[in-house]
């Protein structure tokens, strides 16, 4: 069990404590006598409550869809599937699912790039991708490999906040080694396996 879940177990959160929290550290930030630090704590306690507002607004939505109600089917799984909610499970060590399977969900999310997984360094933080896209335009312009990654950086800041940094190839490097495919295997679990060779 996380350190976060276990946290919360030993100590649930009570509402009507975390407000009076609040007011009182708001209260001891106003004794300073300093009126941009008592609006700086303000705006910051609205800024994350408009975040979880919103995060709640958007998993009482997915979990209305009837469609995400199906008899037998996992009540979780629409969530685990949207950057909102998810970068709030991921925040708190809530998300049940592998950086693997997260980082595919990611790049799921951006699949129009044609991002593939060639590597990710544990000590790093470094995610390597290829574009496939890139390479196809046939013209080599720097600013569609800069699209791809800002789009899966921005994709990957929800869904894999483990991944610090993003480096994108384009397909038909020499020397290049064989990417790693992020997919589903038959028992629903996520499976990385090298790409088959391309042939002329």
């Amino acid at each position: 069990m996380s350190a976060a879940r276990t946290a919360g177990a030993a100590n649930p959160v009570n509402a009507t404590q975390t407000g009076l929290r609040i007011e009182d550290v708001l209260d001891r930030l106003a004794a300073t006598g300093d009126p941009a630090v008592r609006a700086a704590a303000e705006e910051l306690v609205q800024a994350l409550m408009d975040f979880y507002g919103a995060g709640l607004a958007r998993a009482l939505q997915l979990l209305s869809v009837p469609g995400n109600r199906r008899a037998g089917g996992d009540p979780v799984a629409p969530l685990l599937g949207d950057e909102l909610v998810a970068s709030l499970l991921v925040l708190h060590d809530l998300h049940p699912e592998d950086r693997t399977t997260r980082i595919a969900r990611a790049l799921d999310a951006v699949r129009e790039h044609e991002l593939d997984v060639v590597d990710f360094d544990e000590t790093t933080g470094t995610l390597t991708l290829r574009s496939a896209a890139a390479a196809g335009t046939g013209c080599g312009c720097a600013a569609n490999g800069t699209t791809a990654k800002q789009a899966a950086e921005d994709a990957l800041a929800c869904f894999a906040p483990e991944v610090t940094a993003v480096e994108v190839q384009s397909a038909g490097t020499p020397g290049e080694p064989p990417l790693l495919q992020i997919g589903l295997g038959p028992d629903g679990r996520t499976a990385g396996r090298p790409a088959p060779a391309k042939t002329a």
